[in-house]
This record gives structure tokens, C-alpha cells and sequence, in this order.
């Protein structure tokens, strides 16, 4: 037997290290989301318990962003972003109206996909049901806060995990990735 070629060590080498590298990226886009957006959250609403949530939120935006390449990621991001938008948006206005309740939040749900479907963009309607019912639920924890300022936060907390996790990725972009059976190629 002798030394392993060259490709096998690299076979190895991304089979040890490509998990490694995904594993740390997760992590640092889960922590500089959830550090950013604490600090603005608490900014614009001034509670640690509103910062926990926004944190956790844009914690989540950020991880939903994570795609293998830049552009999957950076087209992820804005899927994120236009959804949370509509979300944001159609929540905003029916709380500006109606107080929070659970049976309403269900309804605008519901009322948000058919809106995304309506305006011919199904695509984002998860993602606009996720925001409205975050929206909802902060509103019904904490009535008093603006539905403006709720809805605007939550979004601005959405763009904050989207921005973390395209700026990861652009700068440390996963450097290797099987394609297909036939080995590891590079991806952009």
C-alpha cells in the first residue's frame, strides 16, 4: 500500500473540515444576529424581554438565510426580507384596528397567504405568515408598544439575521462542496 494521492486527502480533509466550517458559520451568524439585534431592539423598544424576542427572531431569520452558495444565500435573504415585509405591513394595519387574539392572528394568517397569493407572490407567503403571526404574538405580550413600532421592529430585526447571515457567507464562504458522487467542487 502506499501514500494516499493527493484528491484522497483531499476527499478527507473536506469530509472532516466541510462540516466544521458549515458549523461555524451557523454559529457566528446565530451570535452577531442575536447581539445586533438585542442592541437595537432595546433601542427602539426598551425591554430586555422585547430584545430576547427580537434577538431570537433575527437569530432565526439569519439561520433560514444560510444557503451553500452566495447567491442561494443572498436570494434567500431577499425571499426573507420582501415576506417579512408583507407581513410586517398587513399585521401592522390589523392591529392598528383590532387587538391582538388568537383566533385573529389564525385569520390574518390565513388572510396574508391569500394576499401573497393574490399579488402573485406565493413564494413569500411563509414568510409573511411567520412575521404576522411574531408581530401578533409580541402585541399580545406587550399591548402598549406601537403596532408601528412593533411591526417596524420585527422587520428591521429580519433584515438584521438577512444581513448577517449574506455577509458570512460573502466573506467566508463555504470553500468546498460535494457536487454530486464524483467529488468536491468549488461554489460561489
Amino acid at each position: 500500500m502506499g501514500e494516499p494521492t493527493a484528491a484522497a486527502r483531499g476527499e478527507v480533509v473536506e469530509k472532516v473540515l466541510g462540516p466544521v466550517h458549515t458549523a461555524v458559520q451557523y454559529a457566528l451568524v446565530a451570535f452577531l444576529s442575536y447581539v445586533a439585534a438585542s442592541n437595537v431592539t432595546i433601542a427602539m423598544e426598551g425591554t430586555a424581554d422585547l430584545a430576547l424576542i427580537g434577538s431570537l427572531w433575527a437569530m432565526i431569520s439569519g439561520i433560514v438565510v444560510m444557503q451553500e452558495t452566495r447567491k442561494t444565500t443572498l436570494d434567500s435573504a431577499w425571499l426573507r426580507i420582501l415576506g417579512s415585509l408583507a407581513g410586517a405591513i398587513i399585521s401592522a394595519i390589523y392591529l392598528v384596528f383590532l387587538p391582538f387574539s388568537p383566533l385573529g392572528m389564525a385569520i390574518l394568517i390565513g388572510v396574508t397567504v391569500l394576499i401573497c397569493q393574490g399579488i402573485g407572490i406565493p413564494g413569500h407567503a411563509r414568510l409573511a405568515a411567520l412575521t404576522v403571526g411574531v408581530v401578533m404574538v409580541v402585541s399580545g405580550m406587550n399591548p402598549e408598544i406601537s403596532p408601528l413600532v412593533n411591526a417596524a421592529t420585527r422587520f428591521i430585526e429580519v433584515i438584521i439575521g438577512s444581513v448577517v447571515a449574506v455577509a458570512v457567507v460573502w466573506i467566508w464562504p463555504y470553500v468546498t462542496r460535494p457536487t454530486g458522487s464524483s467529488g468536491a467542487g468549488r461554489q460561489s
